[in-house]
């Protein structure tokens, strides 16, 4: 399958820079020490390859994720073999003591990369994964930060998302929350993040959906107003690798390429992904006809497909990288922007937003959602968030 061309791209976005900085890519990584958290997913395994085949000193990946370990390690060993460095996977949550005595155990790292995240839209729905989502997104982050500080790593990174940009939805105002909480710790340890595009066929994504449904022969569905920047899970690792190894505090790294880089519609990937397995797609009206028509039509080589307009909460129609009053440097890479960055940060906000969060999680409940909104724009005003009742669970 190339990943490419299904979502309308012809050629990788980073490969040039990543060559003309092989020799420095090299001489930072060797001799160091590494730490992947949320290594098991698809860019924490990207990020792991792109590590591995530079041969650290060491490089210990974490994750809850045992299976994801497990195909990591095995697809490691399949493809690029073995290195001379200590090299394992440790199936750990975060928050546990396990993980805090394993960390102790092996301290210092010189550079901790925090890959772990929930990144749904849908897990905003109601208010205990959206208080789930703040303790991955933000609170592990600000917890291993100052790991890393006081370890006295090189370097902090943290992935963030394009929809920290103007954010409309609450998974991505967490990674935003997050972003300024980060700008508090950069005063303790260097810290670069980056800002992705979807990754293509990335675990969980509706590309991912696509290949699941033709395991099972079931019909695709997908919005056609929605559009989106792609990048391949190779070029994920890469862009944290970047970052992790040149970026400046608080450099934001994200994929800028003008002319290969556009938006692209869910519905038009459908399509080019069932011709690429050599399927005509059938446009259905309905979700009904198209699971109707799925058991009859598949083994004639024809593929339903039920394309709809967007109307849950959270989707925001189009993605951006930046905002109109972020730094940018456009010419350190070719085809990597950088988004500048001084520390800028309210104090004393931070630590309302973290108590009021921390109160909410102690209270007996019944926990409110509206509440936890509310807490959110009081500390991202910006927020265009529009509570529409309907989320991505209800839809095929």
């Amino acid at each position: 399958m190339n990943i490419m061309q299904i979502v309308g791209r012809t050629r990788p976005l980073f490969s040039d820079d990543v060559a003309a900085r092989e020799v420095e890519l090299r001489a930072a990584i060797k001799d160091a020490r590494i730490l992947v958290i949320g290594g098991a997913g698809t860019i924490g395994q990207a990020v792991t390859r792109e590590f591995f085949k530079r041969d650290p000193q060491a490089l210990h990946v974490v994750d809850i994720s045992e299976n994801n370990m497990v195909e990591l390690v095995r697809d490691i060993r399949s493809t690029l073999g073995y290195g001379t460095g200590d090299f394992q996977t440790i199936p750990l949550d975060v928050n546990s003591r396990y993980f805090d005595a394993f960390i102790e155990s092996q301290a210092p790292y010189d550079y901790v990369c925090n890959l772990s995240a929930l990144k749904h839209v849908r897990s905003e729905k109601d208010p205990y994964t959206l208080l789930r989502m703040l303790e991955v997104n933000v609170f592990n982050t600000v917890k291993t930060a100052r790991m890393a500080a006081a370890q006295g790593a090189r370097k902090y990174f943290a992935v963030s998302t394009d929809k920290a940009a103007n954010p409309v939805n609450l998974m991505g105002g967490s990674k935003r929350i997050m972003e300024k909480f980060l700008h508090r710790e950069s005063g303790r340890v260097a810290v670069s993040m980056a800002r992705f595009a979807n990754v293509a066929f990335s675990d969980g994504s509706l590309l991912h959906g696509f290949t699941q449904r033709m395991l099972k022969r079931q019909p695709l569905s997908a919005p056609n107003d929605v559009r989106r920047y792609f990048v391949t899970p190779q070029e994920s690792g890469e862009l944290c690798m970047m970052s992790t190894i040149f970026g400046e505090n608080l450099d934001i790294f994200f994929p800028f390429q003008d002319v290969e880089l556009e938006l692209t519609k869910f519905s038009d990937i459908a399509v080019r992904f069932l011709e690429s397995h050599g399927y005509e797609p059938i446009v259905c009206e309905t979700e009904d006809e198209a699971r109707a028509l799925a058991p009859e039509s598949i083994p004639r080589g024809q593929w339903p497909v039920y394309f709809f307009g967007s109307d849950t909460t959270g989707e925001k129609a189009f993605e951006e990288f930046f905002m109109g009053d972020e730094r940018l440097d456009l010419e350190q890479f070719s085809g990597i922007g950088v988004i500048k960055n001084t520390p800028a940060y309210d104090d004393a906000a931070l630590n309302r937003f973290e108590q009021a969060i921390e109160d909410i999680r102690s209270s007996q409940g019944p926990w409110s959602k509206k509440a936890i909104v509310n807490l959110y724009l009081m500390l991202l005003p910006e927020l265009s968030h529009e509570e529409k009742g309907k989320y991505l669970d209800a839809r095929m």
